[in-house]
Protein backbone atom coordinates (compact mmCIF):
# COMPACT_ATOMS: atom_id res chain seq x y z
CA UNK A 1 0.00 0.00 0.00
CA UNK A 2 1.62 3.36 -0.93
CA UNK A 3 1.97 5.67 1.90
CA UNK A 4 0.19 8.87 0.22
CA UNK A 5 -1.04 12.04 2.12
CA UNK A 6 -2.25 15.02 0.70
CA UNK A 7 -3.22 18.59 3.38
CA UNK A 8 -4.85 21.54 0.96
CA UNK A 9 -7.62 23.45 2.48
CA UNK A 10 -10.93 24.10 0.06
CA UNK A 11 -10.64 27.63 0.43
CA UNK A 12 -6.99 27.76 -0.92
CA UNK A 13 -8.42 25.01 -4.11
CA UNK A 14 -10.73 27.46 -5.01
CA UNK A 15 -8.65 30.91 -4.60
CA UNK A 16 -6.24 29.55 -6.50
CA UNK A 17 -4.82 31.74 -9.30
CA UNK A 18 -4.75 30.94 -13.00
CA UNK A 19 -1.77 29.43 -14.56
CA UNK A 20 0.58 32.11 -16.59
CA UNK A 21 0.15 32.45 -19.70
CA UNK A 22 3.22 32.22 -22.21
CA UNK A 23 4.44 35.67 -22.60
CA UNK A 24 3.13 36.89 -19.21
CA UNK A 25 5.48 37.67 -15.95
CA UNK A 26 6.58 34.47 -14.02
CA UNK A 27 6.86 34.68 -10.57
CA UNK A 28 10.16 32.78 -11.45
CA UNK A 29 11.75 36.07 -11.97
CA UNK A 30 10.77 37.95 -8.53
CA UNK A 31 12.84 38.18 -5.50
CA UNK A 32 16.35 37.36 -7.18
CA UNK A 33 18.70 35.95 -4.26
CA UNK A 34 20.76 38.65 -2.01
CA UNK A 35 24.06 37.65 -2.62
CA UNK A 36 25.68 39.69 0.23
CA UNK A 37 24.17 37.32 1.98
CA UNK A 38 26.88 34.68 1.42
CA UNK A 39 29.13 33.70 3.97
CA UNK A 40 30.02 30.81 6.63
CA UNK A 41 29.45 28.06 4.11
CA UNK A 42 30.02 24.89 5.73
CA UNK A 43 31.50 23.26 1.83
CA UNK A 44 33.23 24.35 -1.13
CA UNK A 45 33.16 24.47 -4.89
CA UNK A 46 33.96 21.34 -7.21
CA UNK A 47 35.00 21.63 -10.54
CA UNK A 48 34.91 18.64 -12.58
CA UNK A 49 32.26 16.35 -11.20
CA UNK A 50 31.29 13.62 -13.72
CA UNK A 51 29.64 15.02 -16.72
CA UNK A 52 31.33 18.48 -16.85
CA UNK A 53 29.63 19.92 -13.59
CA UNK A 54 30.92 22.26 -11.43
CA UNK A 55 28.90 22.21 -8.07
CA UNK A 56 28.79 23.32 -4.40
CA UNK A 57 29.47 20.13 -2.38
CA UNK A 58 28.56 20.01 1.85
CA UNK A 59 27.76 17.50 3.99
CA UNK A 60 28.73 14.14 5.61
CA UNK A 61 30.79 11.04 4.11
CA UNK A 62 27.55 9.15 3.94
CA UNK A 63 25.79 6.71 1.70
CA UNK A 64 22.61 8.79 1.97
CA UNK A 65 23.10 11.44 -1.28
CA UNK A 66 20.53 14.47 -2.22
CA UNK A 67 21.44 16.40 -5.25
CA UNK A 68 19.73 19.72 -4.93
CA UNK A 69 18.46 21.24 -8.61
CA UNK A 70 18.27 24.75 -8.31
CA UNK A 71 16.14 27.27 -9.66
CA UNK A 72 16.76 29.67 -12.33
CA UNK A 73 19.09 31.75 -10.31
CA UNK A 74 21.33 28.99 -10.25
CA UNK A 75 23.68 27.30 -7.85
CA UNK A 76 25.31 30.18 -6.26
CA UNK A 77 22.38 31.51 -4.31
CA UNK A 78 23.23 31.62 -0.61
CA UNK A 79 19.83 30.53 0.60
CA UNK A 80 20.09 27.37 -1.60
CA UNK A 81 23.37 26.36 0.08
CA UNK A 82 22.32 27.52 3.30
CA UNK A 83 19.25 24.78 2.35
CA UNK A 84 22.37 22.15 1.39
CA UNK A 85 24.11 22.79 4.54
CA UNK A 86 21.59 22.14 6.48
CA UNK A 87 20.65 18.84 4.63
CA UNK A 88 24.62 18.37 5.23
CA UNK A 89 23.75 18.54 8.78
CA UNK A 90 20.73 16.01 8.84
CA UNK A 91 23.32 13.50 7.99
CA UNK A 92 23.70 13.48 4.24
CA UNK A 93 26.37 14.25 1.27
CA UNK A 94 24.75 16.88 -0.50
CA UNK A 95 25.38 18.41 -4.37
CA UNK A 96 24.06 21.21 -5.69
CA UNK A 97 25.49 21.33 -9.20
CA UNK A 98 25.75 24.48 -11.58
CA UNK A 99 22.98 22.76 -14.43
CA UNK A 100 23.51 26.05 -16.08
CA UNK A 101 26.91 26.79 -16.27
CA UNK A 102 27.03 30.03 -14.99
CA UNK A 103 24.23 31.08 -17.38
CA UNK A 104 21.53 32.25 -14.63
CA UNK A 105 18.64 34.16 -15.65
CA UNK A 106 18.87 37.62 -15.12
CA UNK A 107 15.84 40.26 -14.86
CA UNK A 108 16.35 41.59 -18.43
CA UNK A 109 15.83 37.76 -19.99
CA UNK A 110 12.50 36.09 -21.33
CA UNK A 111 12.02 33.22 -19.62
CA UNK A 112 10.46 31.18 -22.40
CA UNK A 113 13.91 32.00 -24.53
CA UNK A 114 15.94 31.06 -21.92
CA UNK A 115 14.71 27.61 -20.79
CA UNK A 116 15.01 26.60 -24.56
CA UNK A 117 18.51 27.01 -24.04
CA UNK A 118 17.83 25.16 -20.41
CA UNK A 119 15.36 21.98 -20.66
CA UNK A 120 15.71 20.97 -16.81
CA UNK A 121 14.07 17.59 -19.39
CA UNK A 122 17.39 17.61 -21.27
CA UNK A 123 19.17 18.88 -18.02
CA UNK A 124 18.05 15.42 -16.43
CA UNK A 125 19.58 13.41 -19.21
CA UNK A 126 22.97 15.27 -19.09
CA UNK A 127 22.76 14.60 -15.55
CA UNK A 128 23.55 10.86 -15.73
CA UNK A 129 27.18 10.15 -15.24
CA UNK A 130 26.60 12.33 -12.05
CA UNK A 131 24.17 9.65 -10.78
CA UNK A 132 25.82 6.84 -12.32
CA UNK A 133 29.09 8.18 -10.47
CA UNK A 134 27.35 8.54 -7.16
CA UNK A 135 25.95 5.01 -7.42
CA UNK A 136 28.97 3.33 -8.08
CA UNK A 137 30.40 5.00 -4.67
CA UNK A 138 27.13 3.23 -3.60
CA UNK A 139 25.08 6.03 -2.52
CA UNK A 140 21.24 5.77 -1.97
CA UNK A 141 20.32 8.83 -4.23
CA UNK A 142 17.23 12.07 -3.39
CA UNK A 143 17.04 14.72 -5.95
CA UNK A 144 15.30 18.39 -4.59
CA UNK A 145 14.31 20.77 -6.74
CA UNK A 146 13.02 24.53 -6.44
CA UNK A 147 11.23 26.34 -9.18
CA UNK A 148 13.10 25.13 -12.57
CA UNK A 149 14.55 22.09 -10.19
CA UNK A 150 10.87 20.96 -9.83
CA UNK A 151 11.14 19.55 -13.22
CA UNK A 152 14.28 18.25 -13.06
CA UNK A 153 13.11 16.55 -10.05
CA UNK A 154 9.80 14.80 -12.02
CA UNK A 155 12.40 13.71 -15.07
CA UNK A 156 14.57 11.79 -12.55
CA UNK A 157 11.71 10.51 -10.88
CA UNK A 158 10.84 8.32 -14.33
CA UNK A 159 14.26 6.90 -13.69
CA UNK A 160 15.77 4.42 -11.74
CA UNK A 161 18.73 6.10 -11.22
CA UNK A 162 17.33 7.98 -7.79
CA UNK A 163 15.15 6.73 -5.19
CA UNK A 164 13.06 9.61 -4.07
CA UNK A 165 12.22 13.24 -5.02
CA UNK A 166 10.99 16.34 -3.87
CA UNK A 167 10.14 19.30 -5.10
CA UNK A 168 9.33 22.92 -4.19
CA UNK A 169 7.11 25.24 -5.84
CA UNK A 170 7.71 23.83 -8.97
CA UNK A 171 7.92 25.37 -12.78
CA UNK A 172 6.66 23.44 -15.92
CA UNK A 173 5.61 20.62 -14.17
CA UNK A 174 1.68 18.90 -15.83
CA UNK A 175 -0.18 16.62 -14.71
CA UNK A 176 0.89 13.92 -17.42
CA UNK A 177 4.50 13.74 -15.91
CA UNK A 178 2.87 12.24 -12.65
CA UNK A 179 1.72 9.10 -14.61
CA UNK A 180 5.47 8.65 -15.24
CA UNK A 181 7.15 8.69 -12.29
CA UNK A 182 8.37 5.34 -10.77
CA UNK A 183 9.51 7.13 -7.25
CA UNK A 184 8.22 8.19 -4.26
CA UNK A 185 7.77 12.06 -4.47
CA UNK A 186 6.67 15.15 -2.67
CA UNK A 187 5.10 18.43 -3.56
CA UNK A 188 5.16 21.60 -1.83
CA UNK A 189 3.11 24.38 -3.46
CA UNK A 190 2.45 27.91 -2.38
CA UNK A 191 -1.14 29.16 -2.14
CA UNK A 192 -0.21 32.40 -3.83
CA UNK A 193 1.65 30.74 -6.82
CA UNK A 194 0.91 31.60 -10.59
CA UNK A 195 3.20 28.83 -12.12
CA UNK A 196 1.98 25.86 -10.19
CA UNK A 197 -1.24 27.29 -8.24
CA UNK A 198 -2.88 25.00 -5.78
CA UNK A 199 -5.79 23.89 -8.20
CA UNK A 200 -2.79 22.44 -9.99
CA UNK A 201 -1.22 20.40 -7.28
CA UNK A 202 -4.54 18.80 -6.65
CA UNK A 203 -4.36 17.77 -10.27
CA UNK A 204 -1.30 16.08 -9.34
CA UNK A 205 -2.45 14.47 -6.48
CA UNK A 206 -5.89 13.23 -8.28
CA UNK A 207 -3.19 11.32 -11.03
CA UNK A 208 -1.02 9.96 -7.84
CA UNK A 209 -3.75 8.68 -5.61
CA UNK A 210 -4.75 6.52 -8.42
CA UNK A 211 -1.52 4.67 -8.67
CA UNK A 212 -1.44 3.23 -5.49
CA UNK A 213 2.00 1.77 -5.94
CA UNK A 214 3.97 5.39 -6.20
CA UNK A 215 3.89 7.11 -2.52
CA UNK A 216 3.25 10.72 -2.29
CA UNK A 217 2.75 13.88 -0.05
CA UNK A 218 1.62 17.07 -0.73
CA UNK A 219 1.26 19.98 0.79
CA UNK A 220 0.51 23.81 -0.04
CA UNK A 221 1.73 26.00 1.80
CA UNK A 222 -0.76 28.89 2.94
CA UNK A 223 0.18 32.93 2.64
CA UNK A 224 2.79 31.96 0.06
CA UNK A 225 4.40 32.55 -3.64
CA UNK A 226 6.84 30.76 -5.89
CA UNK A 227 9.78 31.11 -4.27
CA UNK A 228 9.14 30.70 -0.94
CA UNK A 229 11.42 27.74 -0.34
CA UNK A 230 14.98 28.94 -1.50
CA UNK A 231 14.22 32.74 -1.87
CA UNK A 232 12.16 33.99 1.30
CA UNK A 233 12.66 37.16 2.94
CA UNK A 234 15.06 36.35 6.04
CA UNK A 235 13.40 39.76 7.75
CA UNK A 236 10.38 38.12 7.82
CA UNK A 237 9.40 35.32 10.59
CA UNK A 238 6.41 33.99 8.51
CA UNK A 239 8.59 33.77 5.49
CA UNK A 240 11.55 32.41 7.33
CA UNK A 241 9.17 29.99 9.49
CA UNK A 242 7.42 28.53 6.31
CA UNK A 243 10.78 27.95 4.28
CA UNK A 244 12.09 25.91 7.70
CA UNK A 245 9.00 23.84 7.42
CA UNK A 246 9.75 23.10 3.27
CA UNK A 247 13.00 22.22 4.95
CA UNK A 248 11.77 19.84 7.60
CA UNK A 249 9.42 18.19 5.49
CA UNK A 250 11.78 17.52 2.50
CA UNK A 251 14.45 15.76 4.73
CA UNK A 252 11.77 13.67 6.61
CA UNK A 253 10.69 12.38 3.43
CA UNK A 254 14.47 12.03 2.15
CA UNK A 255 14.98 10.05 5.70
CA UNK A 256 12.01 8.14 5.12
CA UNK A 257 13.14 6.67 2.42
CA UNK A 258 16.84 6.90 1.50
CA UNK A 259 18.20 3.51 3.71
Amino acid sequence: MASSQFFLCLDVVLGGTAAIAQGEHSQCQDNPPDMSLRGGEAGGVVDDLPGGFRAYVTGASSSRAIVLASDVFGFEAPLLRKIADKAGEAGYFVVVPDFFNGDYLNSSEHLTEWLKIHSPVKAAKDAKPLFVALKKEGKSIGVGGYCWGGKFCVEMAKTNDVKVVSMSHPYSVVADDMKEVKRPVEILGAQNDSNTPPKLVYQFVNVLRKRAEIPYYAKVFPGVSHGFACRYNITDPFAVKTAQQALALMIDWFDKYLK
